[in-house]
């Protein structure tokens, strides 16, 4: 693995919990009370985190850009594609974690996100922009991409799933996480362009931020037992 990618993954890692110090620097320095401290340090450490990793990540898109992957066209009917695909394996995990599991239906994260972004809109960029292109370069490009040039397709992805899912803090809620990570590993190789499995996932996560940030709670949750959140 190439030197930049464990320094991709050490600045996702910061990013992710850079919060432990960094939201009671805030608060000790300026009147903010704890709860917008949290928030707007989280902004600030996922957009530092994406300026650090895209520029991390030049030789990467300079590769890209070259590479005999699919045409502008092409993403972007795989990336339409992909929002179905993926929604659909949702749906098929949600009826598995019911009917088989009993888990009950709902998320933690998304209700967590949401109430967030309906005190502070503007981080509602952050679930439906900035997150997905990180996760995609961390979870596609440099881990599945490790794991796919060892094993076969569907061991890969099955592996960079099952850890996708892991980081998202639910594990009631693996096969719902791990099955997105899947449909885009799959669009990530089907056209060998990592801007598609990032078009498709913020498609996904837009989607539900609007269909939770719109309705009534109740219609929320049917929308997210329905498709996924």
């Amino acid at each position: 693995m190439p030197r930049r990618y464990w320094y991709v993954i050490l600045a996702y890692i910061i990013m992710q919990f850079s919060g432990i110090v960094g939201v009671s620097f805030l608060y000790s320095l300026t009147s903010l009370n704890l709860v917008d401290a949290s928030i707007y340090w989280t902004m600030f450490s996922f957009f530092a985190g994406l300026i650090v990793i895209l520029y991390l990540m030049r030789p990467d898109m300079r590769i890209e850009r070259s590479d005999e992957g699919a045409s502008n066209r092409g993403v972007l009917l795989w990336a339409v594609t992909g929002v179905f695909m993926a929604y659909l394996a949702q749906f098929l995990a949600i009826t598995i974690e019911i009917a088989v599991f009993g888990i009950d239906p709902g998320s933690e994260n998304t209700e967590m996100i949401m109430d967030i972004s309906r005190a502070t809109p503007f981080f509602v960029i952050i679930p439906m922009f900035i997150a997905p292109i990180l996760e995609e370069i961390v979870f596609r490009k440099i881990i599945f991409g490790f794991f796919y040039k060892r094993m076969n397709f569907f061991f890969a992805a099955l592996l960079s799933a099952l850890i996708f899912g892991f980081i998202h803090g639910e594990p009631q809620h693996i096969l719902i996480y791990g099955s997105m990570g899947f449909v885009f590993a799959y669009v990530y190789v089907a056209t060998k362009r990592l801007i598609t499995p990032i078009l498709v996932h913020i498609g996904m996560n837009s989607i539900a931020v609007i269909v939770q940030y719109t309705l009534p709670s109740e219609q929320a949750l049917l929308q997210w037992i329905l498709i996924g959140g």
